[in-house]
């Protein structure tokens, strides 16, 4: 579970209200399923759409991560919070879907599919302009800068919490949060210079 030191008592709170939601959909509480998706289902989504997940396949994969983790949940104790638990899952499921479709032939007879695709998508939603230019800046970091940022400052996870979520040490998510936000401060006072290039992981 989480420590007390690890997030203020409203944080903690709301922490521990999501864990005790999915140990009691885990005992089969159809109420405590839906407060628990409910509760989550916003951090999926941004986190799998920053891991690089364009718009139609993010809400696949948010639905992925809830269809694996509602059959997981009697394996759930509880031993860390429901949060970074189902968002270890969302991270399988996303290197999941990288890998499947890598070995997919390219149907497409475009070069830029990608550009084709984005062409499609509605323009006038509100923040739609704020959320492709941060989009595109967090794209410019190296995967695990950006994730250990999303993890930390987007989805809000303590740095301990994201450690476990990346399977790494967590001075080596604060490393890569102090980096992303160094790098990010930078391109932000460079905005009337050439846009940046993706640079070397560490």
């Amino acid at each position: 579970m989480i420590t007390p030191a690890l997030l203020p008592s409203r944080e903690q709170s709301r922490e521990e209200s999501i864990t005790a939601w999915a140990l009691a959909a885990r005992g089969g509480d159809p109420d405590a399923v839906e407060h628990f998706v409910r509760a989550l289902h916003r951090d999926v989504r941004h986190y799998v759409t920053f891991l690089g997940a364009d718009p139609q396949s993010a809400d696949d994969l948010t639905q992925d991560t809830f269809l694996r983790a509602l059959g997981s949940l009697h394996r759930f104790e509880g031993r860390s919070s429901a949060r970074t638990w189902l968002l270890s899952i969302a991270r399988r499921a996303v290197i999941d879907s990288i890998r499947y479709n890598s070995s997919r032939p390219r149907l497409s007879d475009t070069d830029d599919w990608e550009a084709a695709a984005e062409r499609t998508q509605p323009r006038d939603l509100p923040g739609f302009e704020d959320g492709i230019a941060l989009a595109e800046l967090l794209d410019t970091l190296p995967d695990d800068r950006r994730e250990a940022f999303v993890l930390t400052q987007m989805v809000g996870l303590p740095y301990a919490e994201a450690a476990v979520v990346s399977g790494c040490p967590i001075g080596t998510v604060r490393s890569r949060v102090a980096r992303a936000r160094t790098s990010l401060i930078e391109w932000l006072d460079d905005t009337e210079g050439p846009r940046p290039a993706a640079v070397a992981a560490a």
